[in-house]
């Protein structure tokens, strides 16, 4: 074997430690992003927030981002050039994997309004709130408008115990039995499991006392507000609900209806139902109309989910006939190097906390460049998008993150790091920034559709259909050709799945 010594001329990117700092804050959401911010607070005397009015933070937010690139040109290339080398697996996004969900009354999320939900994605629409602080001048932002904090359910119950004038043990077995529900408001455990958790160490004789006083406390609980709370089942939760209802032939026939054929009615057996229960007619679709009423989930009201805000990022306003897209000021960090240490450090030059103080400036300057580049892809957006701002999502146009991408110059997981966790707030709502990406379908014309366009014709068309005559998947992939948009049956019926429409059958009236 012979051995030889070559030398080797070659380019590569280093990831320094500033560069891999400037990655991670690109991907972080804005709550991580305050986190962040005070970790490093705490961690580098040199840094401390900067309160301050009419400052370069708050300036970020409404100046051009060319400025800022042109007096460092490197910096974002470095940071796209690093993000692609980093492995990320980026893809466009397309319509999504849609799984294939059943319809029935067993569920209680299809049972929510008996056909559909009202969105098709969860990020969108969701309730915002301003962080604080003046907010932009424009009262169109309805999702920037700040709410007091809701009352939770075990709240809301709890403060209601006092007034049933019961004794101390049932008193202490319905705030029992409060705890032990879910959010949705429905008896999580078996009452023999809770008096167990409860008891354990009683004898028999007092564990079967106990149980007798949780069965009395549940009689209470179901008493309170909001109707069908404590319920076991969804039977006994519409049940509960229909008790309190003017008794009349309609509800007779609703509740032998959720007692005992939920199934039937979650099929539209229309004839069956009427043997079952000796019902005509006109009965049963009034006694249908009195369950369709009911709330399936007593506990949404004051569920989570309803409490959860998003902060946006940015903000599109509206400017003569265009729009414009400005950061919110709100959420972005006022910091500031400590001059007193800073002039310390500048006469003793070295050591340990001259890298500190380097530290803290690099800090502040990958902060401004992530909010830099969330402007520029926000911008970007914004223009590609342009009629949906004025037109809704039906006007939506196919995007995706190599068009973004090629444009603004920068690699596609760059964009795929700035769009996630990121919001939008508009004329139309607040929305991800992933939400404007779409695959596209294609027309007759030769162009194409946006999926988010099609899914949101198919929720027009379920709307004005006749109940007794519901469209199906074929008829809708038909009305989509006549309008030029070629979509097969089974893309319809991945769609209608994702906007949470039953199938034709399901949605036909009794």
């Amino acid at each position: 074997m012979r051995t030889s010594l070559q030398v080797k001329l070659s380019q590569h990117l280093a990831l320094t430690p500033q560069l891999q700092q400037s990655i991670r804050l690109l991907q972080l959401s804005t709550l991580e992003l305050q986190q962040e911010v005070e970790q490093m607070l705490e961690q580098n005397p040199f840094l401390e927030p900067d309160d301050e009015d009419g400052l370069a933070w708050e300036a970020t937010a409404v100046s051009p981002p060319a400025a800022d690139r042109a007096s460092d040109p490197a910096t974002a290339s470095e940071i796209d050039a690093a993000a692609s080398d980093s492995g990320d697996d980026v893809r466009d996004p397309g319509p999504g994997d849609l799984g294939d969900t059943a319809f029935g009354l067993t569920e209680r999320e299809d049972w929510a309004n008996g056909t559909e939900a009202d969105d098709f994605d969860s990020i969108r629409e969701l309730p915002s709130i301003h962080a604080g602080g003046a907010g932009p001048d424009d009262d169109e932002h309805d999702a920037l408008s700040s709410r007091g904090t809701p009352v939770g359910l075990a709240e809301h119950l709890m403060a209601q115990v006092p007034g049933l004038r019961i004794g101390a043990a049932e008193s202490a077995g319905v705030r029992a039995l409060i705890q032990s529900l879910d959010d949705d408001g429905y008896l999580a455990d078996p009452l023999e499991e809770i008096g167990a958790s409860l008891g354990a160490g009683l004898d028999e004789e007092a564990l079967e006392d106990l149980q007798s006083c949780l069965r009395c406390a549940l009689h209470w609980l179901q008493r309170l507000d909001p109707p069908g709370v404590g319920a076991r089942s969804l039977s006994e939760c519409l049940t509960l609900q229909l008790r309190l209802r003017e008794a009349c032939a309609a509800r007779d026939v609703a509740l032998q209806t959720c007692k005992h054929h939920l199934d039937l009615l979650a099929r539209r057996d229309a004839k069956k139902l009427m043997a079952a229960t000796g019902a005509d007619e006109s009965t049963l679709r009034q006694a249908q109309a009195l369950i369709a009423s009911c709330e399936p989930r007593p506990g949404r009201p004051f569920s989570d989910a309803q409490a959860q805000i998003v902060v946006p990022d940015v903000i599109v306003q509206r400017a003569g006939r265009g729009h414009k897209v400005v950061l919110n000021p709100d959420v972005m960090p006022k910091l500031r190097v400590n001059d007193v240490y800073a002039t310390a450090m500048r006469q003793q030059r070295g050591g340990p906390m001259s890298a500190r103080l380097q530290e803290a400036r690099w800090f502040m300057k990958n902060i401004q460049q992530r909010f830099d580049t969330i402007l520029r892809v926000s911008q970007a957006i914004v223009e590609h998008q342009r009629a949906f701002f004025t037109h809704g999502e039906i006007a939506m146009k196919p995007l995706v993150l190599r068009e973004i991408a090629d444009e603004l110059g920068l690699h596609e997981s760059t964009i795929s790091r700035v769009t996630t966790a990121k919001y939008m707030a508009t004329p139309m709502g607040t929305f991800e920034l992933k939400y404007f990406f779409g695959s596209g379908l294609a027309t007759e014309t030769g162009s194409n559709a946006s999926s988010t366009a099609v899914r949101a014709l198919i929720r027009q068309m379920v709307a004005a259909e006749n109940p007794r005559q519901p469209l199906s998947d074929s008829t809708l992939s038909q009305m989509l050709e006549e309008q030029g948009i070629q979509v097969a049956r089974r893309t319809v019926a991945k769609y209608r799945e994702a906007l949470k429409i039953a199938p034709a059958n399901v949605r036909k009236a009794l």
